[in-house]
């Protein structure tokens, strides 16, 4: 699907329902599917995907494995767990085993099947980290019926492959080791030990990968075009959805007698303790008490931006909700049943934004919200500022593809800079962030280019 145009409503909604409609049996992640994982070897053959130049002529281009084992870092992440950094951090856990042997750690960093799945074929190997059936799913059921002429893709995705070109089904699998689940997790005190702070936005960590697919008229055909922003605004919702599960869930939410303190906003506390921060307003409206840690908001705000543009009843729902949620953390009400009032909404809208997509007027808009938010002081914590950052540079981006935006090296230039003072996150100063949003505002309010 294209960013809609009003004429091509009904092309679209029959496309994103078709779409959807797939979800349903997509539920179930690679790593906790029924079926037998077989190893990436299977796909490997200079035949099959491995390749090493492209196939003139072929609806695939046949050298993904080629692209993958080369190019993809989530080929390497297995090979992460035996450096001197995981050493480290297996070590101040308290670990019984070392890093590539810990599930803690092997759950993300390759695919690593469930206990409950069957057992992996003996060409299976954790040390192909993320590997190909990682992402696409087992593929017992499918691997010898995928290339037959009478397949298709629904009748893949049928027999087991994991459907990762819906933007609902990806953002899922993502957001299961780059933000967690009830199974896997990056929790506080892992992160005490060691690890990288968790960040990510879908699309834009999808464009820093090297793509082992095209998006061409077959493509398309096939699969539908899903254009970048769709992705992102999805990516958001589910990203919202994700943290109140985790909130809500007894084994993951809470550390001992603390909260699980990955759901909460890591400058609320890592500051030096005269350098206060607390302030009597947020961007959701009146602040908690002073001393009381923050929920990490930052893709609340972009979603109640996203609903904005698509949907303002729905947003002003939702921003009474997340502040109805910030109350009840401070012990003001309910926090499971506010709780549960974000999530609901933030599922009704990945499923809005699946079916109605983005106008160009929306765009447009959405950019310049961005900006102006981020004037107002929406965007006082690092994490906001960081995920406002990636949203502009995929809604800027699209803008300029389809000819709204001029002068592609100015974007480039004026991203650059806002992104220069995000590059330290202890050293963030929101006014540096508002000074260089103020020179880049120009740049998104120009007039439409020629369509």
């Amino acid at each position: 699907m294209t960013i809609l145009n009003p004429w091509s409503w009904l092309r679209c909604l029959l496309s994103a329902l078709a779409l959807c409609g797939g979800l349903a049996m997509a539920q179930t992640l690679p790593d906790q599917a029924h079926d037998q994982t077989l190893g990436v070897v299977n796909c490997a053959s200079s035949l099959c995907h491995g390749s090493i130049a492209g196939w003139d002529g072929s609806p695939v281009v046949q050298n993904e494995y080629v692209v993958w084992s080369r190019l993809d870092k989530h080929a390497r992440a297995y090979a992460l767990l035996t450096n001197a950094q995981s050493r480290s951090i297996a070590a101040k856990l308290g670990l019984p085993q070392p890093a590539h042997l810990s599930r803690e750690c092997v759950d993300c960093h390759a695919h690593h099947p469930a206990a409950s799945a069957p057992k992996p074929a003996p060409a299976h190997s954790v040390a192909d980290g993320i590997s190909c059936e990682g992402c696409h799913g087992p593929a017992q059921r499918w691997i010898a019926s995928h290339t037959a002429p009478e397949a298709t893709h629904a009748s893949n995705i049928r027999d087991g492959l994991y459907p990762v070109d819906q933007p609902l089904a990806r953002a899922k699998l993502c957001l299961s080791c780059h933000f967690g689940s009830s199974e896997k997790y990056v929790s506080h005190r892992i992160m005490a030990a060691g690890h990288p702070r968790m960040s990510f936005e879908m699309e834009t960590f999808t464009n820093l990968q090297p793509a082992h697919f095209k998006v061409d008229d077959d493509y398309i055909r096939r699969k539908g075009n899903i254009d970048g922003v769709r992705i992102w605004a999805i990516g958001q919702a589910v990203a919202v959805s994700t943290q109140i599960d985790i909130l809500l869930d007894p084994q993951r939410g809470r550390d001992g007698a603390f909260p699980e303190l990955t759901l909460f906003d890591c400058h609320a506390c890592h500051h030096p303790m005269a350098d206060t921060r607390w302030k009597p307003r947020t961007a959701f409206g009146k602040a908690i008490s002073p001393g009381l840690v923050r929920l990490n908001a930052s893709s609340m705000l972009m979603l109640r931006l996203i609903l904005a543009e698509i949907d303002a009843p729905m947003a002003s729902r939702f921003s009474n909700a997340v502040l109805a949620l910030n109350e009840a953390v401070a012990g003001k009400g309910d926090m499971r049943a506010r709780a549960l009032d974000v999530k609901a909404l933030s599922d009704e809208a990945a499923r809005m934004i699946a079916v109605r997509g983005l106008s160009r007027e929306q765009l447009r808009s959405m950019a310049l919200a961005l900006v102006d938010d981020g004037l107002s002081g929406a965007y006082p914590d690092y994490a906001g500022a960081e995920q406002a950052a990636m949203a502009l540079g995929s809604v800027v981006n699209t803008l300029h593809k389809l000819g709204q935006l001029k002068s592609g090296a100015a974007l480039n230039k004026g991203l650059a800079s806002i992104r220069d003072v995000l590059r330290y996150d202890e050293a963030y100063k929101p006014a540096e962030f508002q000074e260089r949003l103020r020179g880049f505002r120009p740049l998104v309010a120009t007039p439409l280019a020629t369509r």
